[in-house]
């Protein structure tokens, strides 16, 4: 069940993000607008539950599949967009559209009518259809692209396929009620197919030169907040550990803070294992970890058609540049999301267009991904001259952070050498939030924790450290931790945060006081009940600032809160 509502909820906020936007019209005019004047109403959920059963095969056992009969990984993504190029010729070609509905003739329907076909279009656009990457649909392409499949991967593969369609069906009906309602709709249907025809046809060709993904970086990314939160959650971390298992390569990583703004030591670096083939490297040589020793090494995981990894890759390929000569070795494992993303042609071409020069493994069995327990596109891992990974930052963001470490190993591996000017390239990532993300202090859902201390149920002590990042929190004195909670042990217990906000808030409960100073003066929050919500601070405007409270024992804290 956990499983199932964590593909669920990770699906439907694919279903609403931006890479869903190039389907949208096919939608409309295919599974909408074309059913409003058929006798029968099936064609919408012909369409999506189509998609869905593709999707899953396709991910869970197109690359198995395909490697078994000895085909090319993308074929099945060809498949799908000749057929979508097909049906759109047969919505413009009455005549050609009946051969096409044949295979399909056994499926419900009541009044049979020349606007079927539409599960045909379902298994078309599920075999070429990209979501956003993200944790879920990276536990699901690493068991599919393993071969371990079971009940669970299966139930979170339908489950995230289900809630990414769902947007798409209540468009669809949406598109139909619209047709319904208009006269246009109703007296030119023969328009609407042709428009349908045009817009399907479209499609493939844009997916054929990668359009949608020019589309997605134009836009920017309005879900990521939303996804951040689904992502950063201990539930989710744990639940989608499928094919991340610990082993004693691995076992040190999780020492090392996501995203750190000081350099860690997280055990030496796993292995590069598993990989097929090496690009960009003397007639096609293998890289070790082993050969780089007196080097920095930055391993990059990245994917050729994810959106955030291309918004990445121009900010590796300047630090390649101007970092080479003074000892940085910058390592590219191209973990696949997709089978079409297997072919090394594929991933050549790529390659070039982002003027990627440094060595390229094609990691397609993710055997490196799972030695490294990563879980999303991109990845960087920061390695020391000793082969010692110090710093590991998930997703897009902070290259200022990441470049800062970069300087700071190759200046520690060779005192006195001579770096050039920071690169200072635009960050072009998405302003997801302009305020510090909700801050939850119960164990299982603790986000934006600052301390070195582990932050597990039970009692523990705990001591402010000496820096403290942005946007996060840190406790001082003994705590008792629960699931939802925290409470002082002992005697009143002092949180420090960091925030970015306009006002600042407190989820609390039980009986005794908060108290914090702010502008010089002295302020007591009185607590006393049920889990309600207190104001700490109001601004004018949206600062950054630090504010500490002591609370008294007999409170129960649950959360910051912003505005």
């Amino acid at each position: 069940m956990t499983l199932a509502l964590i593909g669920l909820i990770g699906g439907l906020v694919t279903g609403i993000s931006p890479c869903i936007l190039p389907v949208l019209p096919v939608i409309f005019f295919s599974g909408g607008a074309q059913s409003a004047a058929s006798p029968s109403r099936w064609r919408p959920y012909l369409v999506i539950s189509g998609l869905v059963v593709s999707f899953t095969l396709v991910t869970l056992f197109g690359s198995l599949l395909l490697s078994v009969l000895g085909l090319p990984q993308d074929v099945l993504r060809w498949a799908g967009l000749i057929v979508l190029a097909l049906i759109g010729i047969a919505l413009i070609v009455p005549q050609f559209e009946h051969i096409l509905e044949k295979p399909f003739s056994w499926l419900p329907q009541r009044n049979p009518d020349p606007n079927k076909g539409g599960f045909a279009l379902g298994l078309a656009l599920g075999a070429v259809y990209v979501p956003c990457a993200g944790p879920v649909l990276a536990a699901i392409t690493v068991a599919g692209a393993t071969g371990q499949i079971g009940w669970d991967t299966v139930i979170l593969t339908a489950s995230f396929a289900i809630g990414a369609a769902l947007p798409l069906l209540i468009f669809a009906l949406a598109g139909r009620r619209v047709a319904e309602r208009v006269a246009a709709f109703r007296k030119r249907q023969r328009g609407i197919r042709i428009a349908a025809g045009v817009v399907m046809i479209a499609l493939a060709i844009g997916l054929v030169f990668n359009l949608p993904q020019l589309l997605q970086r134009a836009i920017p990314d309005y879900t990521s907040a939303i996804q951040d939160r689904v992502n950063n959650s201990e539930q989710v971390k744990k639940a989608l550990n499928l094919g991340g298992l610990v082993n004693d390569q691995n076992k040190d990583l999780d020492k090392c803070t996501d995203g750190g703004k000081e350099l860690e030591s997280c055990g030496t670096a796993p292995d590069i294992k598993d990989i097929q083939q090496w690009l960009n490297t003397p007639d096609g040589a293998a890289v070790t970890l082993q050969q780089q020793k007196g080097k920095v090494v930055l391993l990059d995981f990245w994917a050729y058609a994810c959106i955030n990894c291309q918004r990445s890759i121009p900010h590796v390929v300047g630090w390649d540049k101007a970092y080479r000569d003074a000892g940085l070795e910058v390592i590219g494992v191209h973990s696949p999301e997709y089978a079409f993303e297997k072919e090394p042609g594929n991933v050549a071409t790529a390659a070039k267009n982002f003027g990627i020069t440094y060595p390229v493994a094609l990691d397609n069995n993710l055997g490196t991904w799972t030695n490294y327990r990563n879980r999303y596109w991109p990845a960087h891992y920061l390695i020391d001259k000793d082969g010692t990974v110090r710093h590991i930052k998930f997703g897009e963001g902070d290259y200022q952070g990441t470049e800062k470490l970069i300087r700071q190993l190759l200046t520690e591996a060779k005192p006195g050498v001579q770096l050039p000017a920071a690169t200072e390239l635009t960050d072009d990532t998405p302003d997801t939030a302009k305020i510090t993300q909700e801050t939850y202090l119960g164990a299982s859902k603790r986000v934006n924790f600052a301390g070195k201390e582990k932050y597990d149920s039970g009692d523990s002590s705990f001591a402010f450290p000496q820096d403290q990042g942005d946007n996060t929190f840190a406790l001082d004195g003994n705590w008792t931790l629960t699931s939802q909670n925290i409470t002082p042990n002992g005697g009143d217990g002092r949180i420090r945060l960091n925030y970015k906000a306009k006002e600042v808030r407190m989820v609390l409960s039980g009986k005794g006081t908060v108290t914090y100073s702010v502008n010089g003066q002295n302020k007591t929050i009185e607590v006393d009940g049920t889990p309600n919500s207190y104001q700490v601070l109001s601004t004018s405007d949206i600062q950054s600032g630090s504010v500490t409270v002591t609370v008294s024992g007999g409170v129960q804290a649950f959360s910051f809160t912003f505005g």
